[in-house]
């Protein structure tokens, strides 16, 4: 299994809602505090989807996560982005990680600089458009890395992540071998492979809300993927 490279994790910062001022007139209201950031866990986890997103499996994914207080990072295919624009949008609104996985899925060690730029950056633009950010992290399809695709994602000013842990969610083992798979292998800082699209993904969807029980109860947290320059 090809090493995780997880270079910057995000911290999700809790708001604080700000009212009509109440002062009376001619005096100034107080500026509100700044909110205060919600503490990283010390043990946790990263979860991470690919392929999506998905209009049928996607927002029952976001649910469970929401259900379980865990966030996670989503690595989104930029032609599904196009597809479906409003659940890219509501990705990032629920505070989740939004990432770069390619405009078609294709294996980025066989292409072109032409088309390895293309599969990027048009899939940086759908992002861009959707959340108001650019993805620093690329997750290459099928894991399939060599030199010249570090070489070139660099280039472009992403930084590559992988996982340690495949969910094997992608063959569809069965709702306990997922379960299994990843709870009995998972350790602090583990990047555990999921995902929201590019297929079937039932068993997927059934086998999370015990995932997460059982890493709660283990005393981990969640934490998502940013990537900055490298």
């Amino acid at each position: 299994m090809l090493a995780a490279l997880v270079v910057a994790l995000a911290v999700a910062l809790g708001g604080t809602a700000v009212g009509r001022s109440h002062e009376p007139a001619g005096q100034a209201a107080a500026a509100p505090p700044p909110p205060t950031p919600t503490p990283l866990p010390a043990k946790y986890v990263v979860l991470t989807f690919d392929d999506g997103p998905d209009p049928k499996y996607t927002p029952q994914i976001l649910d469970i996560l929401d259900r379980y207080d865990a966030k996670a990072t989503f690595f989104v295919v930029g032609a599904e982005v196009k597809r479906h624009p409003e659940l890219a949008r509501t990705l990032h609104e629920r505070g989740h990680s939004v990432q770069n996985h390619t405009w078609s899925h294709a294996d980025l060690s066989t292409l072109s600089w032409a088309a390895f730029q293309r599969e990027v950056k048009n899939t940086d633009a759908q992002i861009q458009a959707r959340t108001g950010r650019t993805a620093g992290c690329l997750r290459p399809p099928y894991g399939a890395r060599n030199g010249l695709v570090d070489r070139r994602a660099a280039g472009l000013g992403k930084q590559l992540v992988l996982w340690d842990i495949d969910s094997r969610d992608w063959t569809r083992p069965g709702v306990a071998a997922i379960e299994r798979l990843v709870t009995t292998k998972v350790h602090s800082g583990s990047i555990v492979l999921f995902h929201d699209g590019g297929g079937d993904r039932r068993q997927t969807v059934a086998a999370l809300p015990k995932v997460l029980q059982t890493l709660k109860a283990k005393g981990f947290g969640f934490r998502t993927t940013t990537c900055g320059p490298p």
